[in-house]
């Protein structure tokens, strides 16, 4: 879109391999709860639309399987007819995105298994869930989490299992606690430390095998994870991380010239970490498209800033924010560092329906630069993730959160925001 409005005349062709271009999938699990009414509202443009109202060439069911990088030509099969396609281009942008993790298990081709990244994926989950009771969650990480939720609100028996001993594993364990305790208090059942192995059942899945034990289901979602869509990639000579997510420079620019990559399929620059990451976001994918559309035209040099590591999600009645590095990804940096985790509320102490949040902070044992932040609690997180993640983007130290001008209030926040309280405490050590 960045190419269109800077360039109306420039000949854009888009290659998709599915039929529905520019949706949010981190929407679809509020489309199966039916807290969304319908995945046609996560849409934000038609194919359609790209094609009529911006001539952009769009094209659907078109599934690119090669990359001549030498004669610049992208090739791959039509879906539909099963040709063969090759399209010549001048730049090249990879925006493949990251498809589901699914282990090899056996009985994982049974009827009632699904993933879900996609719209059809959405579709398909909610065709399936008439007459089922039981569900079975495989991994507890951020799709796992929120797709239990929607599948209480919806009135199913929820069964997460999940091979490490926490959900969550972005946050620490002692932060994790609480998502524990809120699973516990919305009737999720939480299986920690055992590993899937196979399933069983006629046509149908009947149960989920592990390590440990069999557990009957009606329905299985697989959630432990995504892996950047590259492998067409693997005879090209672009450079790409063990994972497959194609490495590119803060221009957004690969190894092989006239070729970029954006979103998911891409890494993503940590500014603390300082160096190249993978944290696929729809957010950051928003971003890297954005800044690649605008280098791709030759007559800017647009740079990517990078990451914090920011992302907020809901569970039940848990606000859950992380920003900046977690416990363990500082441990493997070697950062001598120190943490204060303190309660606070959300607003006034006095105030009536003030909300507790647990404020989690990591910073620097030297010179106390902030490092990380992790919150959990109800209303609020979100404002203060916010506030640590611009911190942390602006390298600043904990006392420095002391010298903010924040909004006071009593219905929207303490004399001393929860943020600062923390870096009071931590002033006095």
């Amino acid at each position: 879109m960045e190419i269109v409005r800077k360039e109306p005349t420039a000949q854009i062709t888009t290659l998709e391999r599915g039929h529905i271009y520019s949706y949010g999938q981190c929407g679809l699990p509020y489309v199966v709860g039916k807290h969304v009414p319908s995945s046609e509202d996560v849409i934000a443009r038609s194919v359609e639309t790209f094609r009529s109202k911006y001539g952009i060439d769009a094209k659907t069911g078109y599934e690119v399987t090669n990359i001549d990088v030498a004669n610049k030509t992208v090739l791959g099969n039509i879906l539909q007819t099963k040709d063969t396609f090759e399209v010549n281009y001048d730049r090249l942008l990879i925006a493949t995105g990251a498809s589901p993790v699914i282990p090899k298990w056996d009985g994982s081709n049974l009827a009632g298994i699904h993933t879900i990244k996609t719209i059809p994926n959405t579709e398909a989950i909610i065709a399936d869930l008439e007459n089922v009771q039981q569900v079975t969650i495989i991994g507890g990480g951020y799709i796992g989490l929120e797709m239990a939720e929607n599948f209480v609100a919806l009135g199913k028996k929820v069964r997460i299992i999940q091979r490490g001993d926490q959900l969550a594993s972005i946050f620490d364990k002692d932060m994790a606690t609480f998502i524990h305790k809120e699973a516990a208090d919305q009737h999720v059942e939480v299986i920690l430390n055992e590993e899937v192995k196979s399933f069983s059942g006629g046509k149908r899945v009947e149960s989920v095998i592990t390590n440990k034990g069999s557990y009957q289901t009606d329905l299985v979602l697989i959630a432990i994870g995504v892996k950047p869509t590259t492998e067409f990639l693997k005879d090209t000579g672009i450079s790409t991380l063990p994972n497959g997510a194609i490495i590119v420079n803060a221009h957004l620019e690969t190894n092989v010239e006239n070729i970029y990559a954006a979103g998911d399929c891409a890494t993503h620059f940590h500014r603390i970490k300082q160096k190249d990451d993978y944290i696929p976001l729809g957010t950051t994918a928003n971003k890297q498209g954005r800044l690649a559309g605008l280098n791709m035209m030759g007559n800017v040099r647009e740079e990517f800033k990078g990451i914090v590591g920011t992302s907020i999600m809901q569970f039940f009645d848990l606000s859950l924010g992380k920003t900046g590095l977690s416990e363990k990804e500082v441990e493997q940096l070697g950062i001598q560092y120190e943490t204060y985790m303190q309660q606070a509320t959300d607003i006034a102490g006095y105030f009536p329906e003030k909300e507790k949040m647990h404020i989690k902070l990591l910073y620097r044992k030297d010179n106390q630069s902030l490092l990380g932040g992790q919150i959990i609690g109800g209303n609020g997180v979100d404002k203060r993730i916010d506030v640590l993640a611009t911190a942390l983007y602006h390298q600043m130290a904990v006392t420095d959160l002391l010298d903010l001008d924040l909004a006071y209030a009593p219905p929207f926040n303490g004399v001393w925001d929860p943020l600062q309280q923390l870096a009071k405490r931590i002033g006095r050590k």
